[in-house]
This record gives C-alpha cells, structure tokens and sequence, in this order.
C-alpha cells in the first residue's frame, strides 16, 4: 500500500510544479510522513525531505526546459534571489538535521490553499503596470529581493519547501511578473536550490540512500514525467486556463495537505472522520461518472435533455448512497453544505467560460450554480428533518430516489412523446401527462422496492405510503415552477413518507 501513497504523493508534486512552480516538498513529506509507517521514527521527516528535493531536481528542470522553450523566464529580474537562495539553503539543511525531525511546516500549507483560492477567485493575473520581461529591477525591487532570498533559502533547507510558493507571491506580486514567467523563473531557481539541498541531506544522513534508494528512484521518475506533461499544458493554454487549473490544483493539494499535517489532531473527532469519509465517497463516486459522461457529451450525439438527466441520475444516487453508509446524520448534513461550498465557486467562475453553457446544458445564466445550492440545503435538510429528528436515514434516502428517477422519468418520456400537454393555469403549459405518468409510476416503483429492501416496512404499508409519495410529489412536481421543483418535490415525498412509512 505504500507504493501506492508514493506514485500519488509524486504525481501531486510534480502537476504541482509543472502549473505553479511548487516545491515536491510540500506535497511529499506530509504523505510520507502520515501515511507510510517506514517514513516514521526520528529520522522519517528528513529522510521524506530528502527524497523531496531529489524529486524536484528533474521535476524542476524539465519544468525550467519546457517554459524556457516558450520565453516564460526571467532571471533579469530573479537573480538576486536566485543568488541569496542558493547562499543560504545549505545551512538551512545543516540546521534541520541538528534540530531533529522536521516536519513541514503549516505556514507553507496554508499558503498553498490560499493562493489556490486566490488564483480561483482571479485567474489572470495580468495587471496594468505588469513589468516587461527583461526589466532591470529598482531599489525596491532589490531590497525585496534580498529579504526573501535570504528567508526563502533558509526555509529552502530546513523543510524542504523548495520555495517554490514564496516566489510564486514574490514574482507576482512584489516583482510585477506574470504567472508563466514567475513560474519558470521560480523553477529555474528551485534546480539548483532542490540539487544543493538534496546533496546536503544525502551527505549528512548517507542512509537515506542506502536505505530508501528504491522509494527515492520511484518518486524521481513519476514526479519528473508529471512535472513535464503539465508544465507542457501550461505552456500551451491561454493564460486565465493556467490561473483556473492551477488554483483548483493548489486548493485541493493545500487542502489535502492540511489534512495530513494535522491529521492527529483532527482525527479525535468523530465528525470530522465521518464527514471526511462521506466526502471520499463523493469523490470516488462522481468523479468515475464525470469521467464516463464528459467524452459521451461531446463524443455522441446524445440530445441535450438526456445528458441534463443523466448529470441528475448522478447528484441523486450520490447523495443517496452516501447516506446510506454515512455514520451519522450530522457527517451526512454538513458534506452536502460542503460540497455545495466547495463547488459553487469553481462553477461561478467557469461559467464565464463559453464551453461551459453547452456542457453543462444550462437553460438560463446561473441556472447550475443556483440548481447546486437549491439541492446541497434540500438534501442538509431532508437529513436533518428524516435522519436528525425522526432517526429514519432510509427515508430521506428513499425521497430522493423517488424524486430523481421520476423526474428522469418524466423528461425521458414527456419530451418525446409528451403530446397531451396539462392544461391549466397553475402549470406552465409545457408538461404533459405522459410525462407525468411516467414520473408517478417509476417513483412508485423505485420507492416500494426502497422501503420493501432498505427500510423493512411491510408490504402494504410500503404500498400505500409510495403511493401516496409518488403521487402527491407528480401533483408537486405538476404545480411547481420548473425552478423550484427540484427541492419541492422531494420534500413533499419526505414528508408523506414521514407521515405513513415507517424505517
């Protein structure tokens, strides 16, 4: 299982160096160290530090390569810190090993999740005064140069970050430059720094050869190969891409290793477990389907009103699976405010975006976005209510099922073959009764074999409340303005189940 943690902790390094210039070691040590027993002891920290800078020695160069070949360097305006980094990030390795076992640092981690979000919040980072390439630096410029270098440098050898963060926000931000050459210089400076530093941990504790040569050549070839292939992404996209990418990349990889850092703390918590592992299953669940979906929409000539559905087969079952399995109502409740936090942003700034609209199969501007808050509370509350006070988990599960594979069902027939439309004011003209037959019929189904299966109700029982269900939720779905049915109708479902069913 090791081998596994090694190939993931080197494939993060090296996209992470190849989009934003960060340093191998700050997404290494904490994998290493927190998941993999043979990095444990007093030694651990320094030997995964090692083996960090070791990585970032190819992983920087083919990085340096890459963005030199398309003129994204500038060591006019890096020098200096190239020359102060490289003064000081030996005996920052010397100090490190007289200190003991170093971990990395949490200022690093939190940097890295911050400036994720920050490249998020705006990806380009073009500015009026940017400075030309080329341009000799002033005496604020020197002065700046000189106080990071020399901070940098040190941190540089006593945990390993590389630096490659810190000069990330010094190149950009105190020294004008913008986000490809900062990336490409940082990287040029992070060869040398990653190449001295390393010597230095291997010359100090030759163990770490000895011992862990196979782990080191392992992480050396999967970083270096990861580093080369998004370092040629970068290069080839258009500057708002990178920015975009880059602050999903470094908001997870941050995130993640926030997580690791302070895992022993977090861990005494039960809902911070719970809750962690509901979201693993989100992941491991959605992101599978998103895999198989994406090359059907632009593969196929799939009608859009399929896909749109089939995007909701996937929101529904996730959900309801991961109540299922989730420990608690309350680790339930807070990874679907969660989720929702976590990717609205990511869709608000996409959605600028001109595929975003034909992918997504977006009615109106905003509609995803909003339809993803409207659900994520539906479904916090829907657990609350069923789970939370009435301690019945299978019927808030059974809700959305019912909810979900009627409203497909209610698109997949209704659109095609809906031909007697529901005439009335309090609809809006467009459904029909096809399409509202079908809905009542497969959440009648659906939510008798849940109730039968899941919940153990008796077969009558299951019967009349499915059926009182599906039928009062088509009436919901009927009368209810097609923007808002998504959180009616699956609570008029929850709560005619919570009235006649029983968990």
């Amino acid at each position: 299982m090791e081998w596994f943690w090694y190939i993931i902790a080197s494939l993060g390094a090296g996209i992470g160096t190849g989009l934003a210039g960060l340093s191998a070691a700050t997404v290494m040590v904490p994998i290493l160290i927190v998941l993999c027993p043979s990095f444990s002891g007093e030694t651990g920290a320094y030997q995964a530090t090692a083996i960090a800078l070791a990585s970032d020695i190819l992983g920087s160069a083919v990085t340096t390569w890459t963005y030199a070949r398309h003129k994204n360097i500038d060591l006019k305006r890096g020098w200096i810190m190239l020359v102060c980094i490289l003064s000081m990030c030996t005996f920052g390795s010397y100090v490190a090993f007289i200190v003991g076992n170093v971990v990395l640092g949490g200022f690093t981690l939190f940097l890295t999740f911050f400036i994720g979000i920050r490249f998020l919040v705006k990806p380009d980072t073009s500015r009026e005064k940017q400075a030309a390439k080329g341009e000799k630096l002033d005496w604020k410029g020197v002065v700046i140069s000189l106080f990071f270098g020399l901070t940098i440098g040190f941190g540089t050898g006593f945990v390993g970050t590389g630096g490659g963060m810190m000069m990330l926000v010094v190149f950009t931000v105190f020294l004008g430059m913008e986000l490809k050459t900062a990336v490409g210089t940082s990287t040029f400076i992070m060869t040398f720094t990653a190449l001295i530093a390393s010597v230095s941990h291997i010359l100090i504790h030759p163990a770490i050869v000895l011992e862990k040569w196979s782990v080191m050549l392992v992480c050396i070839a999967v970083a270096t190969i990861a580093s080369l292939v998004s370092a040629r992404f970068a290069n080839r996209v258009k500057n708002r891409t990178v920015g975009l990418v880059t602050g999903a990349v470094l908001t997870v990889l941050g995130a993640a290793m926030l997580i690791l850092n302070y895992w022993g703390f977090l861990s005494r918590y039960a809902l911070f477990t719970g809750t962690l592992r509901c979201l693993g299953a989100l992941v491991a669940y959605v992101v599978p389907c998103v895999v198989i979906l994406f090359p059907i929409r632009f593969l196929t000539k799939i009608p859009s009103f399929v896909f749109r559905k089939l995007l909701h087969v996937v929101a529904f079952t996730c959900v309801s699976l991961m109540i299922l399995t989730a420990q608690s109502w309350q680790a339930a409740a807070l990874t679907s405010v969660i989720a929702a936090a976590a990717v609205y942003p990511l869709l608000a700034v996409f959605e600028r975006e001109n595929w975003y609209s034909k992918l997504l199969v977006e009615k109106r501007p905003g509609e995803v976005k909003n339809s993803l808050i409207l659900l994520c509370l539906m479904f916090a509350v829907l657990i609350a209510v069923c789970w939370g006070i009435f301690d019945r988990p299978a019927l808030a599960a059974t809700a959305i099922l019912m909810w979900g594979t009627g409203d497909a069902a209610a698109a997949l027939v209704g659109i095609p073959f809906g031909k007697h439309k529901v005439r009335s004011k309090l609809t809006d003209g467009k459904k029909s009764w096809e399409g509202s037959m079908a809905m009542f019929a497969v959440s009648l189904l659906t939510g008798f074999l849940m109730l039968l299966t899941v919940a153990k109700s008796g077969l009558p029982r299951a019967l009349i409340a499915t059926g009182l269900g599906a039928l009062f939720g088509t009436a919901a779905e009927l009368f209810s303005p097609s923007e808002y049915d998504t959180v009616t109708v699956p609570l008029v479902i929850a709560a005619v189940l919570l009235i006649t069913g029983r968990a």
